[in-house]
């Protein structure tokens, strides 16, 4: 058996995303969503890490994909390109189970981090 709170793979996000599919509503966006998958983590306010997926991101928020349930709230994501990593203030807006024992999380950015 695998790590309970280890980070979610790409088959993992992709398996998810399958089987909630895209719905057509229209949920009043202010900004376009673009799919993304790279690895992030999550630490809370309690400075817990939380390995984690990212699924999409806009230029006001992001979407998680992780094991184990977030509490909403003010969190830290971080996430590294090949060459530096970026660090996040993000409003936890809500966090729900989905399959798998893993967990959807969404929220707003709040700020950029300095190195």
């Amino acid at each position: 058996m695998s790590d309970p709170w280890s980070r979610p793979t790409l088959e993992d996000l992709k398996q998810i995303l399958e089987s909630i599919g895209k719905g057509d509503e229209d949920h009043n966006r202010a900004a376009e969503r673009l799919d993304l998958s790279v690895p992030a983590e999550v630490v809370t306010s309690r400075g817990s890490t939380v390995p984690a997926m990212t699924r999409e991101i806009s230029r006001f928020g992001i979407g998680l994909l992780h094991r184990g349930s977030v509490t909403p709230g003010e969190v830290t994501v971080k996430m590294a390109s090949d060459t530096r990593e970026y660090r996040y203030l993000v409003k936890l807006e809500w966090c729900s189970p989905c399959e798998n024992g893993m967990f959807m999380s969404g929220g707003q950015f709040l700020g950029k981090l300095d190195d």
